[in-house]
């Protein structure tokens, strides 16, 4: 498998700030708010009580891709100018990222001229490789939060994704399968990310990762409410669930070196105050946020004397860097990677989620297991809502009663 994760540098032109600052304020407006920090809605980590949410409600499934989540906005360029619309995708740490050549038509426009603006999907930009060796950068699109300018958000899932495949997705497709020589100028390809009802869990697991796995790895599954609303910020119906090895902290680490009290030949060199040993294995100190910039200590990094070798190659900063860390069989925290595209750490209060799903410990086998309880649980509500609508079409279809005493004859309503 190449490496599914891209960089964002190399797909998109990073905005000015002002440039940037315009837009964060563009993208409020459309979605209705007045704060300017990334729109995304945040998943919270699985544990055991979700076990029972997934019996409550009706949840969809997908496999959680290895990749860079982004929203992707679709924005008015300059009216007469070569670029009409334009697109930025925008990243974690809220920075905007202009795409070129990207072109989204309007439904039932056989010219493809006309095109999308003031629309905001989310979505994962991931690099497939193929067996062959071939590699195609996909942004995969799993909700649309605005269609232009018109808010889905407080649409249901179903519907938010449904208006995006036959309004953006199905004219788009349609473009390219016209005029297939245009396909090599495409940056990335956009699609929709292929998700099942949460009780086909199995086919995920059987089916499903073991294919994505070949060609952009995968790192678990997300579950995502059908009946609530699209929500900004740490969302409690969006559960993402990783196997157990792979449930991760990302923190913020400050390295510590050992400190050397000059001997004779530093002296001789001038160097009379203790200096820090950059050659030595550091204390690797781990912390979570806790308010804005604010953090607190939290434990340390357990890296061996090889491995802190591989962290000094990487060759990119480490003191006061983002590091995800997993917790070993022994309960120590073990480097997983560096969080380049984050700009913090996890705050205490997501630790503590991530900490319960360590403890919790849900596995394929315990998923695989809920599955017919959630498809009965599921079933059960499908047929009372069908149900409750054959009422309602009867209540409608009904001739109004009309006030008869009991003998049959129509009561003579006299006004006093």
């Amino acid at each position: 498998m190449g490496n599914s994760v891209p960089d964002l540098d190399a797909v998109g032109i990073k905005a000015e700030p002002d440039l940037a600052d315009q837009f964060r304020r563009e993208v409020a407006d459309l979605l209705g708010r007045k704060n300017l920090n990334f729109p995304g809605a945040q998943p919270v980590s699985f544990s055991n009580r979700h076990l029972l949410e997934l019996q409550r409600e009706d949840y969809y499934v997908c496999e959680k891709t290895d990749g860079i989540r982004c929203l992707m906005y679709f924005a008015r360029g300059e009216p007469e100018s070569e670029t009409p619309e334009i697109h930025y995708l925008i990243d974690r740490k809220n920075e905007y990222r202009y795409v070129p050549q990207l072109h989204f038509p309007m439904p039932d426009d056989d010219t493809f001229q006309s095109f999308h603006v003031d629309t905001l999907v989310d979505g994962e930009l991931v690099n497939d490789t193929y067996p062959d060796g071939t590699q195609q950068l996909k942004f995969l699109v799993f909700d649309c939060l605005v269609l232009d300018g018109q808010s889905l958000m407080h649409r249901t899932l179903d519907k938010r994704l449904a208006y995006f495949k036959e309004k953006v997705l199905k004219p788009y497709n349609a473009l390219y399968d016209r005029f297939p020589e245009e396909k090599q100028h495409r940056i990335f390809t956009v699609e929709d990310k292929s998700t099942q009802v949460s009780y086909g869990i199995e086919m995920m697991f059987r089916e499903i990762i073991p294919k994505v796995k070949e060609i952009h790895g995968n790192d678990g599954l997300i579950f995502t409410c059908r009946s609530t609303p699209y929500r900004i910020g740490t969302d409690e119906h969006i559960l993402k669930w990783k196997p157990p090895a792979e449930n991760t902290i990302d923190f913020r680490m400050r390295l510590e070196f050992p400190i050397l009290e000059p001997d004779s030949d530093d002296e001789a060199d001038g160097l009379t105050d203790p200096f820090p040993d950059y050659d030595a294995l550091p204390i690797f100190h781990l912390f979570v946020l806790l308010n804005a910039n604010e953090y607190q200590p939290f434990g340390e990094m357990f890296v061996t004397a090889p491995e802190w070798d591989d962290l000094k190659a990487l060759q990119v900063p480490l003191d006061d860097s983002i590091v995800e860390c997993a917790k070993d069989d022994q309960g120590r925290w073990r480097y997983h990677r560096i969080r380049d595209d984050k700009a913090d750490a996890n705050h205490i209060s997501t630790v503590e989620k991530v900490l319960e799903s360590i403890e919790d410990r849900v596995t394929e086998d315990d998923l695989i297991r809920a599955a017919p309880a959630i498809k009965t649980a599921w079933k059960k509500r499908q047929a009372q809502a069908e149900a409750e609508e054959r009422k309602q079409r009867a209540r409608q279809a009904a001739p109004p009663p009309s006030h008869t005493n009991g003998n049959g004859v129509k009561r003579k309503f006299e006004e006093e």
